[in-house]
């Protein structure tokens, strides 16, 4: 099984980012997005990564995370176009979670604008519980409920879709997965569909948070620690990731084995170092659900192609 790995599109719109939508935190984002990000995230390498990943033939994609820049309509229209369009893929070949800029403000987070949006590539192939809660306190259904965790089966795979995306104050891009997803979480793990094949866990932040204190709080997640008592019987798997806008791949130690924990470039992100030019990773996984390789496809400004690099290990 050949599984491409893209995150941080940023697809940009900003129709509908009248005066009054800006009274909030996407004030901050709004002028970095009009001073500073427009220069460096080009949509042109996102749709050129799609390009490439059908001419390579893969056989289901994810993307861990920030679609959008500021979570309006319009943005989640665009990246639904892209999906539609430029992957041209059905929903069930395309796994994908939010970030943290696709929950930018709490009107985004209360109204699920995510899963609403993007409701057919978040339907589980083992439901949970509709007797669940929300962490809002608001009931678990499919009347604009959480969609997270989601589980899709393929093959000797089994993706298990979380959302660290939670609304923050300005200038601050940390996440969590709160103790609800958490429960969701160890019930998943357990179940025999998902420990008779490979786990391949999606979420935007990465697990391993910088050694700071205060980074972490800034932008790291939160309770990676509870995360970690719950990978901690999984004896492979793949952890894959955004949030840092650079290729990366550590290891997860448990008590059985290790998870590869991969981050992916950020898939729009023009910039002259290797681990951050915009790209997308590349995972092959054979029939017994070994991890046979993990690659990274590096955008080439100017002739609109793809190089393979290696993903630095840290």
């Amino acid at each position: 099984m050949r599984i491409a790995h893209l995150s941080d599109l940023h697809l940009l719109s900003l129709e509908g980012a009248i005066p009054f939508r800006l009274l909030n935190k996407r004030l901050t984002g709004y002028i970095n997005l009009r001073f500073r990000r427009r220069a460096i995230h080009k949509p042109h390498a996102v749709h050129a990564a799609a390009k490439e990943i059908r001419r390579l033939g893969v056989d289901h994609v994810v993307i861990t995370g920030d679609v959008s820049n500021l979570a309006l309509e319009r943005e989640f229209v665009l990246v639904r176009s892209f999906l539609q369009r430029d992957l041209g893929l059905p929903p069930e070949r395309v796994s994908l979670v939010p970030g943290n800029h696709d929950a930018y403000t709490k009107g985004a987070h209360r109204s699920q604008r995510f899963s609403q949006y993007f409701a057919p590539y978040l339907r589980s192939d083992l439901p949970l519980d509709d007797a669940d809660e929300r962490d809002d306190g608001a009931p678990r259904g499919d009347g604009g409920g959480s969609a997270f965790p989601f589980v899709h089966l393929r093959g000797p795979v089994a993706f298990i879709g979380l959302s660290t995306a939670w609304p923050r104050p300005p200038l601050v891009a940390s996440g969590r997965l709160g103790p609800v997803q958490l429960r969701a979480l160890e019930r998943v793990l357990s179940h025999p569909e998902v420990r008779r094949r490979t786990p391949i866990v999606l979420q935007h932040h990465p697990f391993h948070n910088p050694a700071s204190r205060a980074k972490t709080l800034l932008e790291g997640l939160g309770d990676a620690a509870a995360e970690g008592r719950l990978l901690r019987h999984v004896s492979r798997g793949l952890l894959l990731h955004g949030h840092l806008h650079r290729r990366i791949h550590r290891k997860l130690h448990t008590e059985r084995g290790h998870i590869d924990a991969v981050g992916a470039a950020s898939a729009s992100l023009l910039h002259e170092s290797d681990e951050r030019m915009a790209g997308f990773n590349v995972y092959e996984v054979d029939d017994a659900g070994a991890i046979r390789g993990i690659t990274s496809h590096r955008f080439v400004p100017g002739q609109e192609a793809f190089r393979e690099v290696p993903v630095p290990e840290r």
